[in-house]
């Protein structure tokens, strides 16, 4: 065993540049104390591949980057993380716990060095309790999978963010997705998780029941904590009845202005939709040449209608009848499934679009990459943040659509740009900056669903205020007093 972590150890670098957000890290463990706390943990799982180390050095969207981490462990269930935290709590040995990769803002990256805990390995789904409206699942087990397993009892997970992400890593940034207009955040999904601390005690925060007043809410402690009060190694969530009857509606409208009235005038009504998803007229030409939908390139509202046949049939015409008043551009809309899943596809790869449209357009030069801003505002500010970051896009030289989860003013900038281009980094953090100082006048958040990671920690004070920021640190001591889950990320100690 005792080789194997050595030649994990001699992929390791010192230091790292994470170039999208300029920050510069070079204090690492030695590589004798990682060695120590890895054999002491008996743990028999490591990678000693440097394309693999290599792997976990890049955050999904690829403007940042760190180290490749001192060794990648692959747990399988939960007695080996509560011995694996153990040993390094005690060689005070940074872990960083690994879903998907799938995160934006380098919530992954060794950035103190120390080891990486891949949880994809637990990823199995425990049990599914139809009657109640439940399950249990393990962190490594994929949204996508757990919907596939809940189908024949008619249910499904209400969150849907990326494909590909893991209950685990969508508990720990708190994600959402373009359900969360009907079903909330994660947050409202989860009722309970099994906890491992840094110092291997192991902690359930809740039960199957629906509601309770019992003490803290622990489990919401944990959720969006980015792993940096513990390890999930159990969750329990919360699942909804397939709807009966769904169907999808888009429609143009001549400005942004008039797609955020239509839809704040629909939200004012009562109309109970699945999800109001926004494409500016970028974005359509994005997702237009990647998927060939046929949009028109001019603002774009898709709704999603779920329920009951005869009320989605009124809740369409209803909607219709309120577009009207702000735009002449055909309603058009489909419950056919083959037909609604080509349409929502095209709005749940727009990420994929909005990168492939902005590399056709390099003309040779080098690959660029992508910044995805997640700012989220009161919906009545909706069409006046859009509408000024629109005019700061378009007195930049970088390309940057915008899609948004409109029902919940929550809005990502795609900023295409070359992280070798100092130039090109400064003006993606220029207008991310903006992005971010507009929303906070706004009464907005830096962040609606992709958490701070790295790439958002010098906004969180500015936020939230030092007090409370303080008290985090304060909660964050108490449970790791060493500093070694996923150190580096929220704030700084």
């Amino acid at each position: 065993m005792a080789s194997s972590y050595r030649r994990i150890l001699a992929t390791a670098l010192g230091g790292a540049l994470v170039s999208g957000w300029g920050v510069l890290f070079s204090r690492r463990i030695s590589d004798l104390e990682v060695l120590e706390a890895l054999e002491a943990s008996g743990v028999p799982r490591g990678w000693d591949d440097q394309d693999g180390l290599l792997q976990y050095a890049r955050e999904a969207s690829g403007h940042g980057e760190g180290p490749p981490p001192q060794g990648v462990l692959f747990p399988r269930n939960t007695q080996e993380v509560q011995r694996l935290l153990s040993s390094c709590n005690q060689h005070r040995v940074p872990v960083i716990p690994f879903g998907m990769g799938t995160s934006l803002e380098g919530h992954t990256l060794a950035v103190q060095g120390g080891v990486v805990v891949d949880m994809s390995q637990m990823n199995r789904v425990l049990e599914i309790r139809p009657e109640d409206l439940t399950a249990v699942v393990e962190p490594g087990v994929g949204w996508m999978e757990l919907n596939e397993a809940c189908r024949e009892h008619e249910l499904f997970l209400g969150v849907d963010p990326a494909p590909g992400a893991c209950i685990g890593g969508m508990c720990a940034t708190s994600c959402s997705g373009t359900n969360a207009v009907r079903y909330g955040t994660m947050k409202e999904q989860v009722l309970a998780l099994e906890v491992v601390l840094a110092d291997g005690t192991i902690v359930n925060t809740g039960s199957r029941a629906f509601k309770s007043s019992a003490g803290y809410d622990l489990t919401r402690l944990f959720i969006g904590s980015q792993g940096t009060l513990g390890i999930i190694t159990k969750v329990t969530v919360r699942l909804r009845r397939v709807p009966e009857y769904i169907a999808i509606s888009r429609v143009g409208f001549p400005s942004v202005k008039d797609a955020c009235q239509a839809v704040i005038e629909v939200l004012q009504n009562g109309i109970q939709l699945g999800a109001i998803e926004m494409l500016d007229d970028v974005m359509c030409k994005c997702v237009n040449e990647y998927s060939n939908v046929g949009l028109d390139e001019s603002p774009t509202i898709f709704f999603k209608f779920t329920g009951q046949q005869d009320h989605v049939e009124s809740d369409i015409k209803r909607v219709q009848a309120i577009t009207s008043k702000y735009t002449t551009q055909k309603y058009v809309w489909s419950v056919s499934k083959e037909e609604r899943e080509r349409i929502w596809e095209s709005r749940k790869h727009a990420l994929w679009a909005a990168k492939a449209y902005g590399n056709a357009r390099l003309n040779g030069s080098r690959r660029k990459e992508m910044m995805t801003t997640d700012v989220c505002v009161p919906i009545s500010q909706m069409a006046t943040w859009i509408e000024q970051t629109k005019a700061d896009v378009s007195r930049s030289t970088l390309i940057a659509p915008i899609v948004g989860h409109v029902g919940d003013g929550n809005f990502h900038v795609c900023i295409m740009f070359d992280p070798e281009d100092p130039a090109e980094v400064e003006e993606a953090n220029r207008l991310n900056r903006n992005m971010v100082l507009r929303g906070f006048e706004m009464g907005g958040t830096c962040t609606g669903e992709h958490g701070v990671g790295i790439g958002k920690k010098k906004y969180l004070v500015i936020e939230k205020g030092e007090n409370a920021v303080n008290l985090m640190r304060t909660l964050k001591l108490a449970l790791d007093p060493y500093n070694i889950l996923n150190p580096g990320k929220i704030f700084d100690l």
